[in-house]
């Protein structure tokens, strides 16, 4: 196991749908040594924050999730700062909401692009990271009485980011960039329970079940050249077939069962090691 050596763990400074942060538990236990960690679906970083490997190569499709990890990684605390001033009670409105969003999405200069995402990240509803079709983020003000500016945290992840290379790609190209030594753990939008639960709209594509058994055959072929793959799923019949050739270990999480955050139920998640011969 490669943990951090500490008592407490280290939250990400993003809310994010799928957060690994509250079943770390159960995710850095089954995690093999190496000396690179690769992760092809970045998501809130938790699991990268709690370990304590070497190297770490942190991908994503999501270009805007990406840019804000380079350019904190690059810029620290002026950035921190910069990213500070949009926390302030005259920004958390609807109005003001609705401009700062369009100046999100049409803004090229990336410094502010970074920003402005976690400015929506933490004061949109529910934290969502959705687009429509023109890669324009679309979610609606969340209507928090005093949305949270994660300093700390984002200070932790500074640090924690000189021993990474994060990089926009698809998660083929980055499996492929793996070499002996290496460990993927593989956190991708999640397998449904049922067919009305598929949202996988973190960036402008789409992840559909027949990426689904691509990452899983991508693990297969991983692990025969010696480099081991664990994958974070749903426990369900579909990726229960598609992993059957790995070692499972199965639990529940508590999580939220629908656009009520009130109504919240146990749902079954699964542990898939894709180990050498």
């Amino acid at each position: 196991m490669i943990v951090q050596q500490q008592t407490r763990l280290t939250r990400p400074f993003l809310k994010w749908a799928g957060n690994k942060y509250r079943v770390l538990k159960h995710i850095l236990p089954e995690l093999p040594a190496g000396d690179c960690l690769i992760e092809p679906f970045a998501g809130s970083c938790a699991v990268f924050l709690n370990t304590d490997y070497p190297r770490y190569l942190i991908s994503d499709v999501n270009p805007d999730l990406i840019r804000l990890f380079q350019v904190l990684q690059q810029e620290g605390e002026p950035f921190i700062h910069y990213a500070q001033k949009f926390f302030t009670p005259q920004n958390n409105n609807e109005q003001r909401f609705y401009q700062l969003r369009h100046q999100f999405n049409t803004t090229r200069d990336s410094t502010r692009k970074a920003a402005l995402f976690l400015y929506l990240n933490r004061h949109c509803y529910n934290g969502l990271c959705r687009y429509n079709k023109s890669h324009q983020f679309n979610v609606p003000f969340g209507r928090y009485k005093r949305p949270y500016f994660p300093e700390q945290e984002m200070r932790r992840f500074h640090v924690k980011a000189q021993q990474a290379e994060f990089i926009c790609q698809d998660f083929r190209k980055t499996m492929s960039q793996a070499r002996s030594g290496s460990v993927i753990y593989a956190d991708p939008p999640y397998i449904p329970l049922n067919t009305t639960a598929y949202f996988t709209r973190y960036s402008s594509n789409e992840f559909d079940l027949h990426e689904q058994e691509a990452l899983a055959r991508e693990a297969e072929q991983a692990a025969q050249k010696n480099i081991p793959v664990l994958i974070s799923n749903h426990d369900t019949p579909f990726s229960r077939k598609i992993y059957q050739s790995a070692a499972l270990f199965h639990f529940k999480v508590q999580r939220s069962i629908s656009c009520n955050g009130q109504q919240r139920n146990e749902a079954a998640e699964l542990l898939a090691l894709f180990k050498p011969d």
